[in-house]
């Protein structure tokens, strides 16, 4: 098995070892990256003699799993053109993978680049590039280019496949590298990529999104759905499983509208049935999923499934149908509540978790009492719970109404209160049962105890060592603490 993958890596190694730089750069893709990562590696090795010492990177990432697996593709460009990984900021090359679904995101980055021109000053080498969907915001790049102009290079969401070529251009130009797509139907396979862990993997399944809810940037900075060809996401799992991987996360904005922009069009629960015939891939996860696009063929696939984890994440945002209408969210609060109630029958085992936005604008106490009744009824075992962030350049953000900061917080701390008592009881309810659990390291406060996840995603804690590492061990659930167990591993 493990030669399946290493014949894959090795194939792009050859490629781009075999790529002519005497020539110019080929124009087809992937092969014209891997003449790029052949001259990067080439400007790097020059630069590390000049040294007399390795060249060091950093990639920070902020945001959701779709930038962790972008940031992944990064190292291993990296990596592949010769940069050896930093254990902090104080490196050669240091990226800022960004996100910007809430305003302090892009605080916060703006916070780090000041820290950033202070260590660039001791060392004249550093690069600092700047990715992500923050940077498809027209307003930010102005700012950057006029308060941050010791940044290299700068580019978004839609060419990252495109990071060789523009590497070169920072190592070979004194001038900030800018390069911004407004969108692109483009997707480039067979690019390298570093996991950040051997035994489970992100794996895009598309990108984008097409709902443009009213409070949301997403669609603006990631561009218009597109799916890979169902082909090249098995071909990808298949090697990831040969290479050791026994979890998948299948990634989008909106999986459950996955494949309608194929030639042949195929259903998410479509691909769901093609995933789990991958011999020695043990768990298949996946997130998001709208509710207005889930449908009872998935309910169906995911009900007869030896593979996919008993977990849906299945963002609410508001249980008023008012404020739903007015975040675009094309459900009302009943159809969501069916739904749920549908699921449950199907899968009474399943863990349901979920996203609500507390203050959007023209929320009234009725409303957010709604809100409050949808989580009393559904039971989630967790809620993401946010406090509504005007983002500028969305339709909510020049709503009439927008909530009081007191108000605000008032019913934030109310919500979260509850969400928590019920989640405490819901995550309880396996104790003293033996379950399958993924174990993924070593406990960071108790090294005598091994740390895991459940099919459902709650994190277990137990005695083991570092040899259980990536395997799928029986675990019996002795005490429940909140959101996590104790527990001890049988047989």
């Amino acid at each position: 098995m493990e030669n399946k993958e290493l014949i894959f890596d090795s194939n792009i190694d050859k490629l781009i070892e075999s790529a002519d730089l005497t020539k110019e750069a080929p124009t087809e893709e992937p092969y014209r990256q891997y003449w790029f990562m052949k001259k990067a590696r080439q400007l790097v090795n020059e630069k590390s003699k000049e040294l007399n010492r390795d060249l060091t990177f950093c990639v920070n990432t902020f945001g959701c799993q779709m930038n962790a697996r972008d940031s992944e593709k990064l190292v291993g460009v990296l990596e592949r053109i010769g940069y050896v990984e930093a254990p902090d900021e104080n490196a050669d090359f240091v990226i800022y993978n960004t996100c910007t679904v809430r305003e302090n995101a892009n605080l916060r980055v703006y916070g780090r680049l000041g820290y950033l021109h202070s260590l660039k000053k001791k060392n004249p080498h550093m690069l600092i590039g700047l990715c992500g969907c923050m940077m498809q915001e027209t307003q930010v790049v102005e700012k950057l280019k006029k308060s941050y102009s010791f940044v290299n290079l700068i580019f978004g969401t839609h060419n990252i496949y495109k990071f060789a070529e523009l590497v070169v251009s920072a190592l070979t130009n004194d001038r900030m590298v800018i390069d911004i797509w407004k969108d692109t139907d483009k997707i480039v396979e067979d690019l390298p990529s570093e996991r950040k862990y051997p035994f489970k993997s992100g794996v895009n399944i598309m990108f984008g999104c097409n709902n443009f809810c009213s409070y949301c940037i997403v669609p603006y900075v990631r561009g218009r759905e597109r799916s890979r060809n169902p082909k090249d996401i098995v071909r990808e799992i298949e090697h990831l499983v040969a290479d050791g991987v026994v979890e998948v996360m299948l990634l989008g904005q909106n999986v459950n509208s996955y494949g309608k922009t194929l030639e042949e069009p195929m259903t998410f629960a479509q691909l769901l049935q093609e995933v789990e015939k991958i011999e020695g891939l043990e768990r298949i996860r996946f997130m998001t999923s709208h509710p207005k696009d889930l449908s009872d063929e998935l309910i169906e696939v995911m009900k007869n499934s030896k593979k996919i984890c008993r977990h849906l994440h299945l963002p609410l945002q508001s249980g008023s149908s008012e404020i739903l209408k007015k975040m675009n969210r094309k459900y009302t609060k009943n159809q969501y509540l069916e739904l749920v109630e549908k699921i449950r029958k199907a899968m009474p085992d399943i863990s349901l978790t979920t996203d609500i936005i507390v203050g959007f604008p023209g929320e009234t106490e009725e409303d957010f009492l709604e809100t409050v009744d949808v989580v009393e009824k559904v039971r989630y075992d967790s809620a993401f719970t946010f406090i509504y962030s005007k983002r500028t350049g969305t339709p909510a953000a020049a709503m009439e109404n927008q909530i009081s900061e007191d108000v605000v917080k008032d019913r934030f701390d109310r919500l979260l209160s509850r969400v928590q008592e019920i989640g405490r009881t819901m995550s309880a309810r396996y104790t003293g049962t033996v379950q399958e659990v993924l174990v993924e390291e070593q406990n960071s406060q108790d090294t005598h105890l091994m740390t895991g996840r459940m099919s459902n995603n709650l994190l277990v804690h137990f005695e083991g060592d570092t040899s259980l590492v990536g395997t799928i061990c029986q675990v019996r659930l002795d005490e429940c603490r909140g959101f996590y167990y104790m527990g001890t591993k049988v047989g």
